[in-house]
């Protein structure tokens, strides 16, 4: 099986209902293993020199209750931080609603650390974009969350590739298209869409990967 296979067969997804701050909520759910110690995965995900090397540069004030901001990605405040097993922000891009990102540990009894985050949104919000955009922000969403975590587990490894250019490699369009089709699965699963729905929501964020630049072939 190839790395690409693998790490798309490592992961749980799951969509599903989840309590956010303002109330009742949606969320997309991913559990999987590191091969590293709980403490290490931890400290990966918590101390700003390291999250700048497998994620983006991040600054900002680290407390409970301090706000953060990830380079060209998202801002927060942290809610909850409970060494070495809980990690909960809220997750805000640009000037919109807020979401929450929680990430909890554990030690797997075989070895290395269960890690799960979970990205949750008011329901509202969720239902409304699903009503106006359909599926795909779902899709690409849930595709995002893997190639950061696809991120992490090459950091854990000790492999950190130049992030501008790897995620433009022909590995990382293939493994985003098998992380497409299995947030499909997913997606399909929690809101009850035909097969044939959901494979032209698929096949639609596929293209957005997969098509060439304007003057050129990819």
């Amino acid at each position: 099986m190839s790395y690409v296979l693998g790490q798309i067969n490592a992961a749980h997804r799951e969509i599903n209902s989840y309590p956010v701050s303002s109330g009742e909520g949606r969320s997309l759910l991913i559990r999987r293993t590191y091969d590293a110690p709980v403490e290490d995965v931890w400290d990966a995900c918590t101390r700003p020199s390291r999250i700048g090397r497998w994620l983006a540069p991040v600054r900002g004030d680290f407390r409970i209750g301090g706000a953060f901001e990830v380079e060209g990605n998202a801002s927060g405040q942290v809610l909850r931080c409970e060494r070495p097993e809980l990690l909960k922000v809220t997750w805000e891009y640009g000037r919109g609603a807020a979401t929450e990102v929680e990430v909890r540990l554990a030690r797997n009894p075989a070895g290395g650390t269960v890690f799960e985050l979970r990205h949750a949104s008011a329901a509202e919000l969720v239902d409304e974009l699903v009503r106006t955009e359909g599926l795909v922000g779902a899709v690409r969403n849930g595709a995002g969350w893997d190639l950061v975590l696809l991120g992490l587990d090459l950091f854990l490894h000790g492999d950190v590739p130049d992030r501008a250019a790897w995620k433009d490699t022909p590995q990382v369009r293939e493994f985003t298209i098998h992380s497409f089709r299995a947030w499909g699965d997913a997606s399909r699963a929690a809101w009850g869409v035909s097969a044939d729905d959901m494979a032209t929501v698929v096949e639609s964020a596929v293209r957005h990967v997969t098509r060439a630049p304007e003057g050129g072939d990819r």
